[in-house]
């Protein structure tokens, strides 16, 4: 998960060093705006945003710049917040990025925290997750149909037709980036209802197995098959220990955990300044990443 910025190595660069590292996926995050004056506070730390938060650049012009400069990396938007997006528009984004990156892109998707931001793009916050689902549906239909259409609350359109289609059928994999730090039904039920997988941050191995099995149950009784569900972990590095600090003994018991628990895909977070940047991909490969 890259934290770029303008003192960061550009997409490029990240993308090609994360593939010599032989690291199995890249991700960005996205906040088009910070607002100067929040209400929301920060859920970590003292409530403050850090300033790198404010300078992401675009998600999808990033994972363009890395799907160029790849062949294998998988690509992901960490997550996309979804309701602060024209649904048409960012459709046609994630078919075209996936169709000509080879069928790489991992669809992460979110409604996002920060409740002021949301507003001043101009979704009601409290209805953020209803404009995410339709607006999930109705890019399904236009990924899927020949000559789609759609009629819903926020958004409705007649016929059209829209190509590129994604290369991955039925269209890349959506993926749940909603709940963590603890138990979130909310989440896993709306993972259920429209995601192929689940990407929660923070959770230990115990809270995770724990929420995994809330999942299988509900798969169960909506008629899902939770064997096809792909489960990511956003998550620090040696869980918060700087990466050249962490053992070689406790980087494998972490992945052990981790996967005994039912994690696919664990999502480091990759946020150090300027050169130091590249280090710590380095550092997070010789703990983390298995030898090709």
């Amino acid at each position: 998960m890259a934290f770029t910025n303008e003192e960061t190595p550009d997409p490029t660069t990240v993308a090609r060093k994360c593939e010599a590292l032989g690291f199995e996926s890249l991700f960005f995050p996205e906040h088009p705006i910070i607002p100067v004056e929040h209400k929301t506070p920060y859920p970590l730390g003292d409530g403050k945003i850090p300033e790198p938060y404010a300078h992401m650049p675009d998600p999808f012009i990033a994972l363009t710049l890395a799907a160029a400069a790849t062949n294998r990396l998988r690509l992901g938007t960490g997550i996309c917040l979804v309701p602060e997006r024209d649904p048409i528009m960012l459709a046609k984004e994630v078919a075209t990025l996936d169709y000509y990156s080879g069928g790489r892109f991992i669809f992460g998707i979110g409604a996002g925290w920060l409740a002021d931001e949301t507003e001043i793009m101009g979704v009601e916050f409290k209805q953020r997750w209803e404009v995410t689902q339709e607006y999930v549906m109705a890019m399904k239909a236009l990924w899927t149909e020949a000559e789609p259409s759609f009629s819903g609350q926020y958004v409705r359109f007649p016929k059209v037709k829209s190509y590129p289609k994604p290369l991955q059928k039925p269209h890349p994999p959506i993926h749940l980036g909603a709940g963590g730090f603890g138990p979130n039904l909310r989440a896993l039920k709306m993972t259920v209802a429209y995601g192929d997988g689940w990407a929660p941050i923070g959770l230990s191995p115990e809270q995770l197995a724990a929420e995994l099995a809330r999942l299988r149950k509900l798969c169960a009784e909506a008629g899902r098959d939770f064997t096809r569900m792909e489960i990511s972990i956003y998550t620090e590095a040696g869980q918060g220990v700087p990466a050249h600090q962490i053992s070689d003994e406790s980087a494998r018991r972490m992945l052990r955990e981790y996967e005994e628990a039912g994690a696919h895909r664990l999502i480091f977070l990759a946020r150090q300044p300027g050169n130091e940047f590249l280090t710590d991909l380095e550092q997070m490969a010789r703990k983390f990443v298995a030898p090709a």
